[in-house]
């Protein structure tokens, strides 16, 4: 006989391990878990779109003067907002009245449950942290707008946060192409050289990346170009614990590839996370649903774990990619 209370069983178990999901989604990847770390994951209460305050100039009243001489007191627009469109994802968790009658007593019950439960966390989990990594084009424009957007390939063509690129230039990100600026394909022997090209167009005095996440091919060159000299990884940044990391400069260098690892294929992005945000609604960050699914013409319950949120930038220009 399938239990009375079922459906308390399947929201109770669901809710008891939506919050370990949240935070579990930003230990998952790299770029997520220093987000985390750095403060920088910023959940959203409400709202059109996703407001990201930015500064995109200098106060325009600076100036030298002696004596009486007249000072410049003209306002000056230093500050905008790029805004974001809300991305929503959804995993559900079903459970029929069939299976309810095969898995009868709670113990059983709770087996089940607990294997759906995981593969709905696993998949949202390896979703998100593939998001975060890609273009936002997918499902129609449903996806996050991850670091394939706000650091582009291709920075003076894009439109972020509805700020064109082309028409802002300090809405562009550094982009070198090691081909096409370098003059030939990444190898060991150059790979230092190219990301000394991409580092010296991102410091600003005390600014400067605190993060370089790579995929597999540039993560190995550039520890290949290492192993020559011993350079032994770097364990003390707890932000990195747990990822392969290597130093360059001062900041970690991260593998976010290995075995279905969603960095793209010959990148290397060069982060600034003072100004790159996970930005979750408070509503639904890895929440379940109020209220249960029954299917009108279906003996199931269904209970949907859902997401809402985006990936924002507040300073394209301080964020870069080495690219082939």
């Amino acid at each position: 006989m399938a239990s009375p209370n079922l459906t308390e069983l399947v929201t109770t178990t669901l809710r008891s391990r939506t919050k370990q999901l949240a935070d579990n989604v930003t230990k998952q990847t790299a770029l997520l878990n220093r987000l985390n770390s750095k403060g920088r994951v910023k959940p959203v209460s409400g709202g059109r779109t996703i407001v990201q305050e930015l500064e995109y100039a200098e106060n325009s009243t600076y100036q030298r003067y002696s004596g009486y001489e007249t000072l410049n007191i003209s306002p000056s627009d230093v500050f905008s907002a790029a805004e974001y469109d809300w991305k929503q994802a959804s995993v559900a968790v079903t459970i029929s009245g069939l299976e309810q009658i095969q898995n009868a007593g709670p113990e059983r019950i709770i087996d089940l449950l607990e294997s759906r439960i995981s593969n709905a966390e696993k998949t949202m989990t390896n979703n998100i942290g593939a998001d975060v990594y890609s273009d936002g084009t997918a499902d129609g424009g449903k996806q996050i707008g991850g670091m394939q957007l706000l650091v582009s390939d291709a920075p003076a063509g894009t439109t972020v946060g509805g700020i064109s690129a082309a028409t802002w230039a300090f809405w562009r990100n550094v982009a070198f192409s090691s081909v096409t600026d370098g003059g030939g394909a990444a190898t060991t022997a150059n790979i230092q050289s190219y990301m000394n090209r991409v580092w010296v167009q991102l410091v600003r005095n005390a600014d400067k990346p605190d993060l370089i996440v790579a995929d597999n091919n540039y993560w190995r060159l550039y520890l290949e170009s290492l192993q020559a000299i011993q350079r032994i990884t770097s364990i003390s940044d707890p932000a990195s614990a747990g990822f392969s990391s290597l130093k360059y400069m001062t900041a970690d260098v991260v593998l976010d590839g290995g075995f279905g690892g969603s960095a793209p294929v010959n990148h290397m992005y060069f982060v600034n996370t003072d100004y790159l945000f996970y930005r979750p609604s408070r509503e639904r960050n890895m929440v379940v649903e109020d209220g249960d699914r029954v299917p009108v013409n279906q003996d199931a319950i269904v209970k949907l774990i859902q997401f809402a949120g985006n990936a924002t930038c507040s300073n394209r220009s301080l964020q870069g990619v080495l690219k082939a």
